[in-house]
């Protein structure tokens, strides 16, 4: 008998496996039927069933092809056809989707497939037109109207295998791009999820500063974190000419000199350090060394984050024109500067000369604000309590008290890494009671 059973359990493991093959390629043929894919390539995953990285060819400029196209990164996994799809608003560069230990967490929660799309011009979703100096009006196509519409294109496409809910998402600048979709595209999905997604109303947006100032942790850690602040500015005649090497041989370049990117690097100090939740205690003691104090101060405010060009730099171009940005504060540090002013040093250091002209728009902030004031999407905030780009999110003046679905969640002493999984127990109950409702 136990023979008997064995051999039945052989049998059906490898019909299950034949079965599985044919779903497979069954999915695979389905994704090659698509209008406009090309170069599928399957790769490993330790969650999805299948996975795939693809191209689809995109518009440089909205509706209107005659302006020419470019091919966009995406990444395709799957869970079952019966499933909801997570479509995942990246703001930036989806390399990371492409690892086998790749989990979306609300694809891990709600056994979900994925649909991740690479932001245009970041990575392998750059258009030609932009490595041809001589086009000047190659970074004019990079607009957030455009990119969302590249995301539409991208679930209009994807609908067509994929016929379950639909879920937006995205982190940080990801989770803006969430929200802007949303608001732009309202029908394509069923529930979004924006994580630390800020909506800042201008270059310098205003918000940050007294944040960092008078409203983050408490005020012995301000405290704290100033004092480190002016210990690095007492140290620059010694810390700068190592500084100076380190650039040298990380291979960073500036548009303003060594000695003002380390005026910056301290000024950037306290937001990093919130932003990422890095514990107060870590901070050097005063007579700790030399050695000490500038591995931390790497550690937390590296200068790579003000070399130009950068990977990041479409980033800033549109930080300059539409998405908007953060300012610093020289309160207390002034004395030790060369840096004489921050107004504008977001063009002036993040952008290339030529792109420095850019003019922000308010559109898209007051387009946003308007739309989530006046309507009701299955939409959920999370934010970090400690981190400044929560300052300038929806919490401080979104008023959900009156309506039935969208709501905030700010996790106490969060940071930027603010996630469903690490909420309190608590909200994370009522996240997840409401997600569960909504994807019925």
């Amino acid at each position: 008998m136990k023979k008997v059973i064995t051999a039945y359990l052989v049998i059906s493991l490898f019909v299950l496996d034949v079965m599985a093959q044919s779903q497979s390629t069954d999915f695979l043929m389905k994704l090659k039927a698509l209008p406009g894919v090309s170069d599928i390539k399957p790769l490993e995953s330790d969650f999805f069933k299948e996975k795939y990285v693809m191209k689809i060819q995109q518009n440089l400029d909205g509706d209107d092809a005659s302006k020419g196209v470019f091919n966009q990164r995406i990444i395709v996994g799957l869970r079952g056809l019966d499933r909801p799809t997570v479509i995942v608003t990246e703001g930036y560069f989806a390399h990371y989707a492409l690892y086998p230990s790749y989990k979306e967490e609300l694809c891990q929660l709600f056994d979900a497939n994925v649909v991740v799309c690479e932001y245009r011009y970041f990575a392998e979703s750059v258009p030609e037109i932009v490595s041809n100096p001589k086009i000047a009006s190659a970074w004019d196509y990079l607009t957030v109207d455009n990119s969302l519409r590249d995301i539409h294109h991208v679930r209009q496409t994807m609908g067509q295998i994929f016929k379950g809910k639909w879920v937006s998402t995205g982190i940080s600048k990801g989770g803006q791009t969430t929200m802007f979709y949303r608001a732009t595209y309202p029908d394509d999905v069923d529930v979004s999820v924006s994580y630390v997604a800020p909506l800042n109303k201008s270059v310098e947006d205003g918000r940050h500063e007294p944040f960092l100032a008078k409203k983050v942790g408490t005020k012995d850690e301000r405290d704290e974190v100033f004092d480190a602040q002016e210990e690095l500015m007492e140290r620059k005649t010694r810390l700068l000419p190592r500084f100076e090497q380190y650039v040298k041989d990380k291979n960073y370049h500036f548009s303003v000199s060594a000695a003002d990117v380390y005026d910056f690097c301290v000024m950037e100090y306290p937001f990093a350090l919130w932003q990422w939740g890095t514990p107060v205690s870590s901070i050097p003691e005063d007579d700790a060394s030399d050695d000490v104090w500038f591995k931390n101060f790497m550690d937390v405010s590296s200068p790579d984050y003000f070399s130009c060009p950068s990977d990041f730099t479409p980033f800033f171009v549109q930080a300059a024109r539409e998405l908007g940005y953060y300012g610093y504060s020289r309160k207390g540090l002034k004395k030790w500067q060369s840096v004489k002013s921050t107004k504008g040093y977001l063009y002036r250091i993040m952008l290339p000369a030529e792109l420095r002209d850019i003019k922000f728009d308010k559109t898209l902030y007051k387009r946003t604000v308007k739309y989530l004031k006046k309507n009701d999407p299955k939409h959920i905030f999370i934010y970090g309590e400690i981190d400044p780009w929560s300052a300038s999110g929806v919490a401080g003046w979104l008023d959900c008290s009156k309506k039935q679905n969208m709501r905030v969640y700010v996790q106490p002493r969060g940071s930027h890494r603010a996630r469903i999984g690490n909420m309190p127990e608590g909200m994370k109950a009522e996240i997840m009671s409401r997600l569960t409702e909504w994807l019925k």
